[in-house]
């Protein structure tokens, strides 16, 4: 069974400013913008996290930003950022809030009762596959390990994730299991507060695989900590092609995450201009292109109105879908 989708995510459980990352002195040009503050509804080392201080790395090393900062404020599986954002709005014009699927699935599950129309849509920019993953210490070397494993007896084979019950890492561990015969809602999956603390699960043997966002799996794999069981793309990805699709390994099931960035309700419309061209001229360049292709990313870029329309067709999509699976 072929399944498609765009989304990917992560819940976490802290609250931890970073440091100013600051444009680099070659830059001689005044900066489009002078600086961005980045709001990451979950915790470090997760997808929201990676994309947030990627693409702010990207702007302040071509000097398009100023200036990047990075809060990190956990809660409500996405929740607390939405609201702090919503509440706060008249303060938080220079704030954008990075997110994907998440906010879809979870105002479908009424986790919170906010969703994507609460906020002002700026744009969707990067895809980042999902992986299948075990630690290097483990006995599961391949894919076929691990449903020879499940399907020995499938509550000794814990799957786990960086998001919550029903979340964005569970779907795609029920899809890449549903496409080998599984039953999706039997699949045991342990929920983990981020993505960092759900690789920590696996490394700790607490956990027989993971399912995480590709980019994420490919800096510890190429650390020799996790094996990459299979990718849910297409085809290979281009810029790693060590790594083998789960089509290709025997479960027929595509998926791919979007990640983007939400302003706060009210932002001027020449504030929303200036972030859309900042971003706009961030794909053009080669510091961009180094992030990009050292995480794997896939280019997805959805300004504005063309943001919100795709938002829209992917609720329909998603909210079918989690139907199907019996999350809904």
């Amino acid at each position: 069974m072929k399944l498609g989708l765009f989304g990917r995510a992560c819940a976490a459980a802290s609250l931890a400013l970073a440091s100013v990352v600051a444009a680099p002195s070659a830059a001689d040009a005044k900066p489009l913008i002078d600086k961005i503050h980045f709001l990451i509804p979950g915790g470090p080392g997760g997808g929201w996290d990676g994309t947030a201080r990627g693409i702010g790395e990207a702007l302040t090393k071509a000097g398009i930003v100023g200036s990047a900062t990075y809060e990190n404020m956990s809660g409500g599986g996405g929740g607390k950022a939405i609201a702090h954002l919503i509440e706060t709005a008249t303060t938080q014009h220079g704030t954008l809030m990075v997110n994907s699927t998440p906010i879809v699935i979870r105002s479908l599950q009424k986790v919170f009762p906010q969703n994507f129309r609460d906020l002002e849509l700026v744009a969707a920019t990067i895809g980042d596959y999902g992986a299948i993953v075990a630690s290097t210490k483990s006995d599961i070397k391949t894919f076929a390990d691990l449903v020879k494993a499940y399907k020995a007896n499938p509550r000794k084979v814990a799957i786990g994730g960086g998001s919550v019950a029903g979340g964005m890492d569970h779907l795609v561990a029920a899809l890449v299991m549903k496409a080998v015969g599984a039953d999706p809602t039997k699949v045991k999956y342990i929920p983990y507060d981020a993505g960092g603390k759900a690789m920590a699960g696996l490394l700790s043997g607490e956990i027989k695989a993971l399912a995480t966002g590709f980019s994420e799996a490919v800096a510890l794999a190429e650390q020799g900590q996790v094996r990459i069981l299979c990718v849910t793309a297409e085809k290979r990805v281009a810029d790693k092609p060590d790594y083998p699709t789960c089509k290709e390994v025997g479960a027929d099931a595509v998926f791919v995450n979007w990640r983007g960035f939400f302003a706060a309700p009210g932002l001027p419309a020449d504030k929303k201009a200036s972030y859309i061209e900042a971003l706009t001229k961030m794909y053009e360049t080669k510091e961009w292109e180094a992030v990009r292709s050292r995480n794997g990313w896939v280019k997805i870029f959805k300004p504005g109105k063309e943001f919100k329309t795709f938002l829209e067709q992917q609720e329909k999509q998603i909210g079918e879908l989690m139907k199907e699976l019996g999350f809904l």
